[in-house]
């Protein structure tokens, strides 16, 4: 059990997490994160906060996802871009435009002073299958990545950054939606995006994907009108 710390989502409350260490028995990722587990490194983790359950996780039914007129134009308006699902080699490149993103999106946070070591660490410390995606432009710019990590009933979405200049593009939910084209691809039926938080901004956003799953009192649901309020 951690150390309650200010949380990072919600102003003026603490937040606790139960953690478990995987790197001895990296089998149990799967169990776990069927159980509303998420992953960072080589630890599994879950809040565990005594006055609040607002962090509710969230996954995508990605075979019956249908995107509304907004979402389809982002996505079709980003088809120019290609693609490519590298290994875990970690360069320059993708460290700088990870410092791009941060300095304009998150510029408190608490990764905004990581080291090129630290972010490496990111990838380089899962346990289990992990990959970067990468997104270039025609040009052959590196505009966007999304790390993911492959799971036994389809893909968790861990980490995304992008382009700040490329703002109009709406990189960040064009990810979403290849990742669920890719989940389909692979024949699986879920895409994994984390905590679902509805009073929060920056984590609200994840209920723009229908339909959606919450796990709550044990249990897989479906996000509706009522569950988000």
């Amino acid at each position: 059990m951690t150390r309650s710390h200010d949380c990072a989502y919600i102003e003026g409350l603490q937040e606790q997490r139960l953690a478990l260490d995987l790197t001895e028995n990296p089998a149990l990722h799967d169990q776990l994160a069927l159980a509303g587990f998420r992953r960072v490194e080589n630890w599994a983790y879950k809040p565990v906060c005594h006055s609040c359950q607002a962090c509710t996780p969230i996954r995508i039914v990605c075979d019956q996802h249908r995107a509304g007129k907004n979402l389809s134009r982002i996505y079709k308006s980003n088809q120019d871009l290609t693609r490519h699902i590298s290994s875990r080699q970690v360069t320059d490149e993708h460290y700088i435009l990870f410092q791009e993103y941060l300095l304009q999106r998150h510029e408190d946070g608490h990764m905004a002073a990581m080291s090129f070591q630290e972010f490496t660490n990111m990838i380089h410390n899962s346990p289990i299958e992990t990959a970067l995606v990468e997104y270039r432009d025609v040009s052959g710019e590196l505009v966007a990545c999304i790390m993911i990590d492959h799971q036994s009933d389809g893909l968790s979405a861990v980490y995304s950054f992008f382009d700040p200049a490329a703002a109009s593009r709406s990189l960040g939910t064009f990810m979403i939606l290849d990742m669920i084209e890719l989940t389909k691809e692979m024949g699986k039926p879920y895409l994994y995006l984390g905590y679902y938080v509805a009073q929060s901004r920056k984590m609200s956003y994840k209920g723009r994907f229908s339909p959606s799953e919450i796990f709550r009192n044990g249990q897989w649901e479906a996000l509706t009108i009522t569950s988000e309020l």
